[in-house]
C-alpha cells in the first residue's frame, strides 16, 4: 500500500466528525491491508510510530517541509517505515550528520500531503481522532468480529498492532490466544467524575464507597517468588518501591494481581502532597535515601486474579469480598458499603478529615472494565479539579523570569483527536514546579514567538477552578474560572485528560 493511500484515509477520518463514518473509513481501508503491511499502518493511523519517538526537533522537520516535492505519491508504508528505522537505529560519532542525510532523503520523496502527515506524525500530533478507541472498533468491523473482543485482546496483549493482525488474519480464534497474563500490565479501570455523592449513589441500589487517595496508582503482580510493579501508565516501576515488593512478597499467595493506590503518609496517616509520593519515581540512583525520606504505604481497592483464577469478569462485589480475604486489614482502601447518600456522609467526612481528596462510589454488580471509563466507578472531590494538557506557555516577569511560567490549557476532544484551550494560569506554582515544568516543556517545543514556546501535548496537570463561564475567546466556547494548578501527573496520559465535553457539562449544570 502506497502511504499516499493511509494519508487520504486520514485526511478523510479528520474529516467528518461523525463517528460511524470515521470507523467505515478506517475500516475500508485496514481490509485492503497485506499481512506485513498491518501494524505499520495501525500504529501510523493511531498517531504513533512502531520504533518510538526518533528525536526528530520541530526546527529541522519546519525546514525539510519547505523543500521542492514530487507531485505523484510513490512511497509505500514498508519504504517509510525502513526508512524511519534506519533513523531511529542510526547514532553514535558522526550520526548527526547521517541522520540529518537520511531524513532529507526520506522527505525529498513524499508529496506535499505526505510531507504534512509524516511531519505531524514525527511530532505525535496526528489529530484525526483515530486513536485506540476508535482503531478498536474499525479493526473489528474490518475482520467481522465483536469489538468487545478486540477491546478485551488488546487489553492483554498490552499492543493493539498485535492484535490487529491477529484479528484481521485469524478472527476470532486469533484474538482468543489473548488472556490475561501474569507480569504483563493491564490498562486500569477508569471512573467518571460525579458533582456530589447523591449524584455517585443514583441508579444504584447498593455501592461500595472508598476514600479517594491522591497517591500513585499501581498494579502489583505476583507469580510465585517474582513480584512487578506497574505504574498507571503501565510503566514497570518495581526497583523504585521496595518496600510494596516487600509486603506483597511476604503474602502466603502464590499468584495474585492486585489493583490499588500508594502514596507518602505523615506520621499522622494524613497523606503528603501527590509530587511528594512521585518523587519516589523520579529517581533509580537514590531509591534507598528516598525510601528513608518518603516511605510510602500500599491501599489495594481491588484483586483481578489470584491462585490461578481470573476475576475481572466476577461482580465488584465478589472481587471485594475475596480481596478482603486474603490481605490484611492494613492494605485494604478503606471502604463502605451503602445504599444512600445519608448513610455515607459521615465515612465521606472522615476521609476529608484525614486530608483525603474524597471518595469512590463502585457499582456491586459491575466487572472490571480493564481500560474503560464507565459510569460503575465514579470519583467525587470536593474541590473541581480537571486533568488537562498543557498546549504552550509563557515566559515569566520579575521573580519568574527566566522560567516559563503561564500556562495555555487544554481539554481533550475525542471527535478530532485533539485538543481545545480553556484559558491560561500561572497560579499554584512554587519554585520546584517552574524549574521542572520550564526544563520539560524546553524539551517538547515545537515553535515559539517573543513571548510563548509551543509544546508538544504530553504533559497532563490537575488543575483546580471555582467554576466555568462561557467565553467567546476559546474554541470550546468556555473557560475556567479562577484556574490554579495544582499537581502535575506524570502518571498520566494526554489520553486520559478530561474532554471538552466533561468541562461543558460542568458549564451546563452551573446554578441559573
Amino acid at each position: 500500500m502506497l502511504l499516499a493511500d493511509l494519508v487520504a484515509t486520514s485526511a478523510g477520518v479528520g474529516a467528518t466528525r461523525a463517528r460511524r463514518e470515521k470507523i467505515a473509513r478506517l475500516a475500508a481501508l485496514l481490509r485492503r491491508l497485506d499481512p506485513a503491511e498491518i501494524e505499520v499502518a495501525v500504529s501510523y493511523l493511531s498517531g504513533e510510530l512502531p520504533q518510538g519517538r526518533i528525536g526528530v526537533g520541530w526546527a529541522r522537520l519546519r525546514d525539510l517541509a519547505s523543500g521542492p516535492a514530487p507531485e505523484a505519491p510513490a512511497l509505500s508504508l514498508l519504504d517509510v517505515d525502513a526508512a524511519l528505522g534506519n533513523l531511529r537505529s542510526t547514532t553514535g560519532s558522526g550520526s548527526a550528520s547521517e541522520r540529518r542525510h537520511l531524513l532529507a532523503a526520506l522527505f525529498g520523496r513524499t508529496t506535499a500531503a505526505e510531507r504534512d502527515f509524516l511531519t505531524r506524525l514525527l511530532l505525535g500530533e496526528v489529530r484525526q481522532g483515530a486513536l485506540a478507541g476508535l482503531m478498536t472498533e474499525a479493526l473489528a468491523a474490518a475482520a467481522e468480529v465483536p469489538p468487545a473482543d478486540v477491546r478485551r485482546a488488546a487489553l492483554f496483549a498490552g499492543d493493539l498492532r498485535a492484535v490487529a493482525r491477529a484479528a484481521l488474519l485469524e478472527g476470532l480464534p486469533g484474538l482468543a490466544q489473548f488472556r490475561l497474563q501474569l507480569l504483563r500490565p493491564l490498562q486500569p479501570m477508569l471512573a467518571q467524575p460525579a458533582d456530589d455523592l447523591d449524584a455517585a449513589l443514583d441508579g444504584l441500589d447498593e455501592a461500595a464507597v472508598e476514600w479517594k487517595l491522591d497517591g500513585a496508582r499501581v498494579q502489583i503482580h505476583k507469580d510465585g517468588s517474582e513480584v512487578r510493579i506497574f505504574s498507571r501508565r503501565l510503566n514497570d516501576v518495581t526497583a523504585a518501591v521496595p518496600e510494596l515488593v516487600e509486603s506483597v512478597g511476604s503474602l502466603p499467595i502464590r499468584s495474585l494481581l492486585l489493583d490499588g493506590e500508594t502514596i507518602a503518609l505523615r506520621s499522622d496517616g494524613s497523606p503528603l502532597a501527590f509530587r511528594d509520593t512521585m518523587r519516589r519515581f523520579g529517581s533509580r540512583l537514590e531509591v534507598e535515601a528516598l525510601r528513608r525520606e518518603l516511605p510510602l504505604s500500599a491501599f489495594f481497592f481491588d484483586l483481578l486474579h489470584i491462585e490461578g483464577r481470573d476475576l475481572l469478569d466476577q461482580p465488584a462485589a465478589e472481587r471485594f469480598t475475596v480481596l478482603a480475604q486474603v490481605l490484611p486489614a492494613a492494605l485494604l482502601v478503606p471502604r463502605l458499603i451503602a445504599s444512600n447518600a445519608g448513610a455515607a456522609r459521615p465515612f465521606v467526612a472522615e476521609a476529608l478529615l484525614r486530608g483525603h481528596e474524597g471518595v469512590m462510589v463502585k457499582d456491586l454488580r459491575a466487572p472490571y472494565e480493564a481500560g474503560r471509563r464507565g459510569r460503575a466507578w465514579r470519583k467525587v472531590k470536593v474541590a473541581h479539579t480537571l486533568d488537562l494538557v498543557v498546549l504552550a506557555a509563557e515566559w515569566g516577569h520579575g521573580r519568574r523570569r527566566g522560567y516559563l511560567s503561564n500556562l495555555h490549557l487544554g481539554a481533550r476532544d475525542p471527535d478530532s483527536g485533539g485538543f481545545v484551550m480553556l484559558g491560561k494560569t500561572f497560579k499554584g506554582l512554587t519554585d520546584e514546579m517552574l524549574a521542572w515544568q520550564t526544563q520539560e516543556l524546553l524539551a517538547r517545543e515545537r515553535e515559539r514567538d517573543d513571548w510563548t514556546v509551543h509544546v508538544l501535548p504530553e504533559l497532563v496537570v490537575e488543575v483546580a477552578f471555582d467554576g466555568v463561564q462561557t467565553s467567546a475567546r476559546y474554541p470550546g466556547g468556555v473557560a475556567l474560572r479562577f484556574a490554579r494548578v495544582k499537581a502535575y501527573r506524570p502518571d498520566k496520559s494526554p489520553q486520559e485528560a478530561d474532554t471538552i465535553q466533561a468541562v461543558q457539562a460542568i458549564f451546563a449544570r452551573r446554578p441559573s
